[in-house]
């Protein structure tokens, strides 16, 4: 999340939910006239759930579940280069992941920076190489391995000039890794947004799945919905006809004014610090100049300061009736869901960052979701790489002792 969703905070002020990033609330959806669709059959639209749907299918359902308790690795592939963010993966992560108890690892890639610009947008096999490194050295510690593609920011900025590549792409990662095991799951694009609307990401998401069950057949698809892949994009995920292997994947961060405040890469009204959850604070939180100066931040605290129990935007309560809202989805739907992204950066104390992460854990496995915090070893991770140990306040929260 950190350094790939830095609008996600306005999909989260409209859906309960949740690297340069405007001053001000953004419109993610552009205007009618503007946006720029990708040639396609036509869109079929989703069926209207019936009021006691088909069961889920058993093996998807286990699938998805064997998902478990997971981390990302982020910070790493999904940079400009890996170490651009001084993250580069190591083979000892691997068992210590393992050993602490967690049962997956997503991978975040971006493939574009790695792929040829003109057909066939060849990937370099010096990279391919390397992810089949991090996928040998994962399930050699029995883990489940999530690939996806991350970061393809001129997909975002132009779909139709892009649409061609990212079929490719994922054409050959396909190919690629088709004779792995089953416990490698692919996951088509990280928070679609941008001029990738829902109807020009449901058309292309169409294209792709198809070249992709063109040359594998058996690998479980992970699909996010559009505007940043939160809970209210869901509504908007069209699943291909006559496909039925997939999870759906959703990202949390909310409330993004506690889980990213003061991160160097949001803006400056997100600048203000000492957000402890849940709230409401001890004291009251001085709001910065910048952060005043926007109404929704301002009525945030506001709310944050004052109301106690269910109404402060901080409570446990918020994180309750959002995934709430996410398993109707997943009920009405047969679909199982993966919570892929959630996390406090270190800017919040750790106490907070635990009682957050804590409670949306909880939350998500008590709604039988899946789960991969954000992340293994940067600014929001769970492991210091420095002290070369876990962050325990973290770690217990993740993983907690009664279960081990």
């Amino acid at each position: 999340m950190p350094r790939h969703s830095v609008l996600f905070f306005a999909v989260i002020i409209g859906s309960l939910v949740g690297c340069a990033v405007p001053t001000s609330t953004p419109n993610l959806t552009p205007p009618a006239e503007t946006r720029t669709t990708v040639p396609s059959a036509t869109l079929r639209p989703t069926a209207t759930p019936t009021a006691t749907p088909a069961p889920p299918d058993a093996e998807l359902v286990a699938r998805a579940a064997r998902l478990g308790r997971g981390v990302n690795l982020g910070n790493a592939l999904e940079g400009p280069t890996e170490g651009a963010w001084g993250m580069v993966i190591e083979e000892e992560f691997f068992s210590l992941i393992h050993e602490a108890g967690f049962d997956t690892v997503r991978v975040p890639i971006r493939w574009s920076a790695h792929a040829a610009e003109v057909a066939p947008y060849t990937v370099d096999p010096e990279f391919f190489a390397r992810i089949d490194w991090v996928i040998e050295h994962a399930l050699a510690q029995n883990l489940n391995v999530v690939i996806n593609m991350h970061h393809y920011d001129e997909l975002f900025e132009s779909p139709a000039d892009h649409a061609d590549r990212f079929v490719a792409m994922w054409e050959q990662i396909a190919a690629r890794y088709e004779s792995q095991p089953d416990s490698v799951y692919l996951e088509l694009l990280n928070e679609p947004h941008g001029d990738l609307d829902s109807r020009t990401w449901n058309l292309l998401l169409e294209r792709t799945v198809e070249a992709v069950r063109a040359v594998d057949g058996h690998h479980t698809l992970i699909l996010a919905g559009a505007d940043w892949g939160g809970i209210s994009s869901l509504r908007t995920l069209v699943i291909p006809e006559g496909e039925s292997n997939v999870i759906a994947t959703f990202h949390t961060y909310d409330p993004f004014l506690f889980t990213h405040q003061g991160a160097e890469w949001v803006g400056p009204e997100i600048g203000t610090v000492g957000v402890t959850w849940p709230g409401p604070p001890e004291a009251a939180v001085t709001l910065l100049p910048e952060s005043r100066k926007v109404e929704w931040v301002r009525l945030w605290f506001l709310r944050y300061n004052q109301n106690s129990g269910s109404a402060n935007p901080a409570s446990p309560a918020a994180i309750t009736k959002a995934f709430d809202r996410a398993l109707d989805w997943s009920e009405s739907t047969g679909i199982p869901l993966w919570l892929g992204e959630f996390g406090a950066y270190s800017t919040a104390d750790i106490d907070s960052r635990a009682r957050w992460t804590a409670a949306v854990r909880s939350e998500a496995e008590a709604h039988g979701f899946s789960w991969a915090y954000w992340e293994f070893g940067a600014g929001f991770g769970v492991y210091d790489r420095d002290a070369q140990m876990w962050r325990q306040p973290l770690l217990d929260a993740l993983i907690p002792e009664s279960d081990e």
